[in-house]
């Protein structure tokens, strides 16, 4: 115990009625009732205690202290007259003997009340973190958060897996989203980037002999925030295991995660291992999502039969289904659904009910009327049935009627098992597509994955016997409720095969060497089959809060626009420090103003 305190605010109980205490905290709030009488109560990281003030000299100390002082109380411990069932302390109160005021708060009005300030507009609450970290709702979820490191610590390291960590300042690669950069004042005009992930690094510990190998690692992208992701840094379970297939990393994590969901989720069902395999293209085109909610009992139907039913969208187009069987949506909720849909999307969604009389009506009725009987044949329609439509490219339509899926899903009463944590695999991701901009083959995900069928597939699509998009590779999602809580391969390990995997998207053997020098060169001295994964601490703890934003469980989180307001970053720094980095800061709009 501290030397400050005898006990904290949450110790006490009835059974310490008479001793002599000391109690140390923020005074929360006071009530007076009288010239001497007064209930104060003192919060600590623990809990609250109440005091009450009942001497001349005692309230001569509380009366000109503003709310959030922090203050030490000793004094006597006596029975309650008017319990309080709701607090573990509700029994008992204290009686002071001394006060004394230990760090004054020396403003009359705070930026919004504490135990409120989940209320509050979240600017205010990013610029004042330290003070909506002492809302015991916000606090919790960062000791939710330290407790569910720990517990992920502690399963990886009893499977045997070494804690390592991997090196921050690193070199620029081509993973996938803009590096943050960081001047090396030693070496002019160049820089270390800070990593996207200790990809490289991981596989080089596995060409080094180690077997298994996690961090909880720090990782860096310049990325736009969004509910699910932070901008600027998070933190992922990063794991990889030498001489090991896809099934061994499911395995581990399928022993992992699940104790831990259940022991400090909101929710008291879970999967169990082993969770649902879902390939990538039935995926698209059960759910519209490669991240699926499984938790919604909806899926997507293929309707392109009608796409010459003379409405205009429909025609050439791809047609996705999602049918809701006794939806009691009003038109008025129908096309703020639809909105939405098309705000998220980019892609329009249609619809048409099916009235007590098994007749269509509403949205696009009138184009498929006609074909009232081969519709409702072919998506299984029955009166008071809701069905919403959506077309264009396969893509779009899929991924827009993934969209639809997933807001009906929410909004229809009886379609959704909110309550539990639904995992699934999503496995045999394209190993390769079109890129939109270029319209030549590019990589789909991760290009250090191992193709389905190696060497001998790859070469089978260089000679033209199989279509390169049909080449699948050993790529996988873990997806908890629609959240994609990590990515992960069987990567692939044999120079022979990513000289081959990268000659598909035009690349050399040069190249390869040039970007990837040192795996490259580790892969030549012998390297053992490896896998990995690396789940999202930020989005796992997200999840387990039952929170819909990421920045609820993150300490100290940027806005929306990668800015800490509270301690001003990014800011302008002194020229000697530009000059020292050889850096000169060109006029733009922005500094020109």
């Amino acid at each position: 115990m501290f030397q400050s305190r005898t006990h904290t605010c949450n110790d006490l109980r009835l059974s310490d009625a008479g001793k002599t205490v000391t109690i140390v905290g923020w005074m929360e709030n006071v009530r007076e009732v009288g010239a001497n009488l007064a209930f104060v109560v003192v919060r600590d990281f623990y809990g609250t205690t109440q005091v009450v003030v009942e001497t001349e000299e005692m309230m001569q100390i509380i009366k000109p202290l503003n709310k959030e002082s922090t203050i030490s109380v000793t004094g006597t411990v006596r029975e309650r007259a008017s319990k309080n069932p709701k607090l573990p302390t509700g029994e008992i109160e204290v009686v002071p003997t001394s006060i004394s005021v230990l760090g004054r708060c020396r403003y009359n009005e705070l930026p919004f009340e504490i135990n409120r300030s989940r209320d509050a507009d979240e600017t205010l609450r990013l610029k004042y973190r330290y003070l909506d970290l002492r809302n015991p709702a916000v606090k919790n979820n960062i000791i939710l958060r330290c407790n569910v490191v720990s517990a992920l610590r502690a399963a990886m390291t009893a499977h045997d897996f070494l804690e390592i960590t991997t090196p921050i300042l690193t070199a620029s690669s081509p993973e996938g989203a803009r590096d943050y950069l960081v001047p090396a004042r030693k070496h002019p005009g160049k820089f270390y980037a800070l990593p996207q992930a200790p990809q490289q690094f991981k596989q080089l510990l596995m060409t080094s002999g180690f077997d298994r190998y996690f961090q909880i690692a720090p990782c860096f992208r310049d990325e736009d925030a969004r509910g699910d992701r932070s901008p600027g840094e998070f933190y992922q379970l990063d794991m990889e295991m030498a001489f090991a297939t896809q099934d061994d990393v499911f395995a581990i994590l399928e022993d992992v995660l699940p104790p831990i969901f259940a022991k400090y989720g909101k929710y008291n069902v879970a999967s169990s291992a082993p969770f649902r395999r879902i390939g990538f293209n039935e995926a698209m085109e059960t759910y519209g999502s490669d991240k699926p909610d499984l938790r919604i009992d909806l899926t997507v139907q293929d309707a392109t039969v009608f796409a010459d039913c003379g409405f205009e969208p429909f025609a050439g187009n791809t047609v996705k289904a999602v049918v809701v069987s006794d939806c009691k949506l009003a038109r008025k909720a129908i096309d703020k659904l639809l909105a939405e849909v098309e705000v998220q999307a980019g892609n329009k969604a249609y619809w048409v009910k099916v009235d007590e009389n098994g007749e269509l009506a509403g949205g696009i009725a009138k184009f498929l009327t006609g074909r009232k009987d081969e519709l409702t044949a072919a998506l299984g329609l029955k009166p008071g049935d809701f069905v919403g439509f959506t077309a264009g490219k396969k893509s779009a339509a899929q991924k827009t009627a993934g969209v639809l899926r997933t807001k009906l899903g929410y909004a229809c009463e009886g379609h959704m098992d909110k309550e539990r944590y639904e995992f699934c695999w999503i496995v045999d991701f394209p190993m390769y597509e079109i890129g939109e901009e270029s319209g030549e083959l590019e990589f789909c995900h991760n290009p250090f994955s191992m193709p389905n069928g190696g060497l001998e597939i790859l070469e089978k699509a260089e000679r033209g016997e199989i279509d390169p998009l049909s080449i699948t590779a050993f790529q996988y999602d873990l997806v908890c409720n629609g959240v994609e809580l990590s990515s992960g391969a069987v990567r692939n390990h044999d120079p022979e095969i990513m000289i081959k995997a990268f000659e598909m998207v035009r690349l050399g053997e040069e190249d390869v060497k040039s970007k990837f020098p040192a795996m490259y060169n580790a892969f030549c001295y012998g390297a053992p089959p490896h896998a990995g994964i690396a789940p999202g601490v930020d989005r796992m703890v997200m999840l387990l809060a039952g929170e819909e934003s990421i920045r609820e469980i993150i300490p100290f989180p940027m806005n929306k626009n990668a800015q800490d307001i509270m301690m001003g970053a990014p800011s302008t720094v002194e020229q000697k420090q530009l000059d020292e980095l050889h850096i000169a800061i060109t006029a733009t709009e922005e500094t020109a103003q």
